[in-house]
Parts: structure tokens; C-alpha cells; sequence
């Protein structure tokens, strides 16, 4: 993979080319989000960027030219994995504090703050995923709701094991890509798995909170009471509920059903509720028309504190609720 614009990968869907540090940080805060972006020393800005967006995923292939200072803060609605084909970065990532280069991908994680610092000449590939997408799956993969963010620990060591797989799996789609022999981009079932292979190997790739319960043996069913609760909480979401009901109707004590939550859902309860309630939200902001409002579908699902309501929908979405309200009825995009 050559230096220049039309070597580059992805250079058939370069957004731009600029030497301008202004025009750079407009240019990329389209595809990303609002960041400081600032050169280190006196290289020259000599930035490109290539991005092709998927269903739920984009690639992009980047380079600053000069040793560059980016600080977007939280990222918000995205997960980003970097991957360097040369050089590297110093990424802060929450408390995470850790270096990239070609034998170690930075993942960066959306509800943590961000700031990192590329060396001159650094070129790679990012992977931004949408975050609903990310949790979306993950549930899929538990077999529940899940009431805390996916949270990864980096760096990812490519050099081994799924680390590997999972960068040899990105640098052939976009060797596909590049020689037109690949669809990414359009809609269809075969790239949408092509998404779910790369987001699932992530989440098997690199150690994050939900390890341990992605590791547990295959035997390792729920028990009966837990499905029980699980189905009760499930028919009732719109009405108020307590843990002390749920455990009656599942035969069980209230502290017996918060283990076994625990245990085989990485949650509570309460929280299982919550995170149920919310999608119906979703769904039926999703569908809104015309007079429809935040507050009305909040209350009907059971939300009557209507400021935590938001923190916790925008926590799990990232997006508040009037952002999918607004896209529903024709303001915007939902990611």
C-alpha cells in the first residue's frame, strides 16, 4: 500500500484531500464528530481521507502527513477501532492510557473521553461502528439486555490469535473493495453479516467487560425461575413493577432473583426492566407522527422522571430522545 492519494486504500471513495488544517477539521468532523485538531512541531497538514459507509459500520483510510493532536472528547454515538499501517498513535481513552502502532490497534470507546496524538506520517484504517448497532449485537450474543455500555480495554495486540484474524478479516474486505469485487456499501443480507463478523470478531478480539460472560460454557442455561421472571417482566413492561412481585411469580426470593440475574444476565432486575422499557420507547419514536411528543411516549412506558429518562435513553442509544424523535418525522438521520 503506496503513500500517496491514488495508492491509498479506498481511494476510489476519497472524501478529500487538503493541506489545510481548517478545511481538515470540518472535512472530518462530518464523517466523526466536533474535535480539536492541531499539528505538533512544523510538518505541513497534508491530510486525506477516505470513508465508504456500510448499513451499520464505515471504513475509512486516513493520514494527517504532520504529527497531529486530535481531541474530540466523547465520541458518542460510535465506536472507532484504528488499525495503523504505519506509524502510530498515544491514545487517551478514559483511563486507559496505552500506544498504537501496525502491531497494536486502538478501540476506542464512545462514552469515554478521548484524545490522542498521531506521529507524523502515520497513516491507517478506522472502523467506526454505530454504537445501538455494537449493544444490539452484544445482546444477541448474551441472550439478554444489558444495563451498562460495551466497554473495551485496549490496546488490540494484532500480532496473535483473534487480534490477527479480525486484521487480516478488515485488510481483505478493503483489498475487496479496492479491486471492485466487493458490494460493501450497498444494502443486502450478505454485507450485513459481512458487519456482524467484523463486530463480533471485536467483541471475541478484545478483553471488555462482558468477557466472562461470553466465555461461560455453552451448558451454562439460565434457570427455569430466571426465564419465568425474564417472561413476566416482558408482559408488563407498562406497568410498575417490583423486584419483591417478580420474585413471587418466579417462585423465588428476591435475593435468589438478583444473583441469578447477576450471574447469567451481567444485571438486575430493575435494570433488565429499564433496558426494555427503553427499547419500546425507541421503537415507538421510531414510529411517531406528527403530535406525538418525547414526554407522552416516555410516561406510557412507565418513565415519569423525564431528565434521567434522557440521560439513561442517551447513555443506551447515544442519541437523546428528541435526536430519534427529530430524525423520526423527517429532521435528520438516525444512526
Amino acid at each position: 500500500m503506496g503513500t500517496t492519494a491514488s495508492h491509498a486504500p479506498l481511494s476510489a471513495h476519497q472524501l478529500f484531500r487538503s493541506r489545510d488544517l481548517d478545511e481538515t477539521r470540518d472535512r472530518v468532523a462530518r464523517v466523526y464528530c466536533p474535535h480539536r485538531l492541531e499539528t505538533v512541531g512544523r510538518g505541513p497538514v497534508d491530510a486525506c481521507h477516505n470513508h465508504i459507509r456500510g448499513e451499520r459500520l464505515s471504513l475509512n483510510y486516513m493520514e494527517y502527513g504532520a504529527q497531529t493532536r486530535i481531541e474530540p472528547g466523547e465520541l458518542g454515538g460510535f465506536y472507532l477501532m484504528q488499525i495503523p499501517l504505519s506509524g502510530g498513535a498515544r491514545i487517551a481513552n478514559g483511563t486507559d492510557r496505552y500506544d498504537s502502532d501496525p502491531d497494536a490497534a486502538a478501540v476506542l470507546n464512545p462514552h469515554k473521553s478521548t484524545a490522542m496524538t498521531w506521529t507524523g506520517g502515520t497513516r491507517q484504517l478506522l472502523v467506526q461502528i454505530d454504537r445501538a448497532a455494537m449493544q444490539e449485537l452484544l445482546c444477541d450474543l448474551l441472550g439478554a439486555q444489558m444495563d451498562r455500555p460495551l466497554n473495551f480495554h485496549g490496546p488490540l495486540d494484532l500480532r496473535r490469535g483473534p487480534g490477527t484474524a479480525l486484521r487480516q478479516f478488515v485488510l481483505h474486505l478493503v483489498d475487496e473493495i479496492d479491486a471492485g469485487r466487493s458490494t460493501f456499501g450497498q444494502r443486502g443480507l450478505m454485507n450485513r453479516q459481512i458487519e456482524s463478523t467484523l463486530m463480533t470478531g471485536l467483541i471475541e478480539a478484545l478483553d471488555n467487560n462482558y468477557s466472562g460472560f461470553l466465555d461461560r460454557p455453552a451448558g451454562s442455561a439460565a434457570p427455569h425461575k430466571l426465564r419465568i421472571a425474564e417472561e413476566y417482566i416482558e408482559a408488563r413492561l407498562d406497568q410498575p413493577l417490583t423486584v419483591e412481585e417478580i420474585a413471587r411469580v418466579a417462585d423465588t426470593t428476591a435475593r435468589s432473583l438478583q444473583m441469578a440475574f447477576r450471574q447469567f444476565r451481567g444485571t438486575t432486575p430493575l435494570s433488565f426492566l429499564r433496558d426494555r422499557r427503553l427499547d419500546r420507547v425507541r421503537e415507538a419514536l421510531l414510529r411517531a407522527r406528527p403530535g406525538d411528543t418525547v414526554t407522552a411516549i416516555a410516561m406510557a412506558w412507565g418513565f415519569t422522571h423525564l431528565g434521567r429518562f434522557s440521560q439513561v435513553y442517551r447513555a443506551r442509544f447515544g442519541q437523546t430522545p428528541s435526536d430519534t424523535l427529530s430524525a423520526a418525522l423527517g429532521g435528520g438521520r438516525i444512526h
